[in-house]
C-alpha cells in the first residue's frame, strides 16, 4: 500500500475519490498535465499587474489578438471603457505587452504567441497560473485589479 491510498476498511467507500475540475479548467476546457508548474514561475508569471491582467483575459476568450488586448487591458488599467481608450494609451500598452510581459509569459509556457498573426493562446501552464489565481482570490490591490477580477468572476459563474 502507498501512502497514497486510504486504509483497506476505507478503500471501498472512497474508491471513486476524484479531483474536482477548478473553473479555468473547465473554462479553457484543457486537461492540467500531468507535470505541475513549480510555484517560482507561477509566481514571478503573476508577479506584475499586466501579466495578471492578461491571464484573467484567458478566461474569458481563449484567443486574443494583440491589438484587441492591449485595448482590453488599457481600459481595465484605467477603469474607462475599451471605447474610450486614446491610440497613444492603446499603443503603449501594446508596446508593453509586445515588449515585456507577452515574452515573459511565453517563456514560462503560460501563453503562446504567433507572431505571423499576434494572436495570444493558452499555454501550457495557463490552467495552473489561471487555477492560482482563482484560489488566491487575485491580489486585489488596487482598483483595476477589482475590475479585472469581478470579470474573471462572472466568467466563472456563466
Amino acid at each position: 500500500m502507498t501512502g497514497n491510498e486510504p486504509p483497506p476498511d476505507e478503500r471501498e467507500t472512497h474508491s471513486s475519490w476524484t479531483v474536482e475540475e477548478s473553473a479555468a479548467e473547465r473554462d479553457l476546457d484543457i486537461d492540467i498535465s500531468e507535470s505541475i508548474l513549480e510555484l517560482q514561475p507561477v509566481f514571478a508569471a503573476i508577479a506584475q499587474p499586466r501579466r495578471r491582467y492578461l491571464v484573467y483575459t484567458l478566461a474569458e476568450a481563449t484567443e486574443w489578438s494583440l491589438d484587441d488586448l492591449a485595448t482590453k487591458l488599457a481600459a481595465w488599467e484605467t477603469d474607462t471603457p475599451a471605447t474610450d481608450i486614446a491610440t497613444l494609451t492603446r499603443q503603449e500598452m501594446y508596446t508593453s505587452l509586445y515588449h515585456t510581459h507577452v515574452p515573459k509569459l511565453v517563456d514560462l509556457d503560460v501563453i503562446e504567441f504567433d507572431a505571423d498573426t499576434e494572436t495570444i493562446t493558452p499555454g501550457p501552464y495557463a490552467i495552473q497560473v489561471l487555477t492560482v489565481l482563482e484560489g488566491a482570490g487575485g491580489s486585489l490591490d488596487n482598483q483595476q485589479e477589482t475590475h479585472a477580477r469581478s470579470e474573471f468572476d462572472r466568467e466563472g459563474t456563466q
